[in-house]
């Protein structure tokens, strides 16, 4: 495994100054945003298309360091029922592929996008439960309409331009949010079609990490990971149940918030999923994201940084010469 950090909090460097202190806390690996949600502080994947010396200076900023790019990532709705935001996160995406063929980076992250409840609708719509009967309706027309035509045209491009790993962060809001749903889009468009595992995510939703990533690696659809946890209020989740609106800020008010890891569970939580993902074979990236409202991003990242050195297992198993 190698220790990545998700550079947007640090948006404020370029991209220089951010593998530079990046790399003397000891991290390997850089995941870069160039679009959509997490924005092009430092990729606009656009512009470097164009420009080969950027493409060159960006790659230099990096290696110069010591580090690695593990993917890009460029979240967005590409299936947005509004056509404007599909258009524009649709390029963003396209973009961050070309790209990625481009700079020989083998993963790109994103969603599976949410599109409308119906052909007419102007916003997402995120089913949660079956009943009454719209809901199923609309669950068929979203995914047979929409999302797996969608992505069977993007896996083949994808796999056009060499691009094999598109990761799909697990996420509520999306269509794929669960294990079920991710495998799920994966049958139905091909393997290119995997995960960027995001704890924090499935935390809250009352599910087993270690038990998703086994099954996730029992399937090869393991792509990529974000180290993030998140803090469950047992008395807010007691009264109102874990499907929260609340704005993030209020944190003393909702059921659950992320928090930097090791601040959500303990070491022994994460040592679990570190060996978890030892076990499924993954030796890639874990790529810290820092979205904890409680402290600032460098503070996060730091801390992070430290609690994953002593739980994450960088080395070969090497021989068991005990057995």
């Amino acid at each position: 495994m190698k220790l990545g950090v998700f550079t947007v909090p640090l948006g404020g460097m370029s991209l220089e100054e951010a593998c530079r202190f990046l790399a003397e806390q000891g991290v390997q690996m850089v995941e870069i945003g160039c679009g959509g949600f997490p924005g092009t502080a430092h990729c606009d994947a656009k512009a470097l298309l164009q420009d080969d010396a950027k493409c060159r200076e960006l790659l230099d900023n990096v290696r110069k360091y010591g580090l690695q790019i593990s993917a890009l990532s460029s979240h967005g709705n590409m299936v947005h029922p509004d056509p404007a935001q599909a258009t524009k996160y649709e390029e963003d995406f396209t973009n961050a592929i070309l790209l990625a063929e481009k700079l020989g980076v083998p993963v790109v992250n994103t969603f599976s996008g949410c599109p409308g409840g119906g052909p007419q609708d102007k916003t997402p719509n995120w089913v949660t439960c079956p009943w009454p009967d719209d809901f199923s309706k609309t669950l068929e027309y979203q995914w047979n309409e929409v999302l797996i035509p969608y992505w069977k045209q993007k896996v083949a491009f994808a796999r056009q331009h060499g691009v094999h790993k598109i990761a799909l962060e697990l996420h509520p809001g999306f269509c794929v949010y669960n294990t079920e749903t991710l495998l799920r889009l994966r049958d139905a468009v091909g393997p290119e079609i995997g995960a960027n595992f995001d704890p924090s995510h499935l935390i809250w939703q009352g599910m087993d990490v270690c038990a998703c990533i086994r099954e996730l690696g029992k399937a090869g659809a393991l792509f990529h990971f974000h180290a993030k946890d998140t803090f469950v209020d047992a008395l807010n989740t007691a009264r109102n149940g874990v499907l929260d609106t609340k704005h993030y800020g209020q944190e003393l008010e909702r059921s659950w918030i992320f928090r930097t890891v090791g601040y959500g569970h303990g070491a022994e939580y994460w040592k679990a999923i570190a060996s978890e993902l030892r076990l499924a074979g993954y030796d890639y990236a874990v790529s810290i994201e820092h979205e904890d409202s409680l402290m600032s991003g460098r503070e996060g990242l730091t801390k992070a940084i430290r609690f994953l050195q002593d739980v994450l297992i960088f080395e070969d198993k090497g021989e068991m010469y005990w057995a």
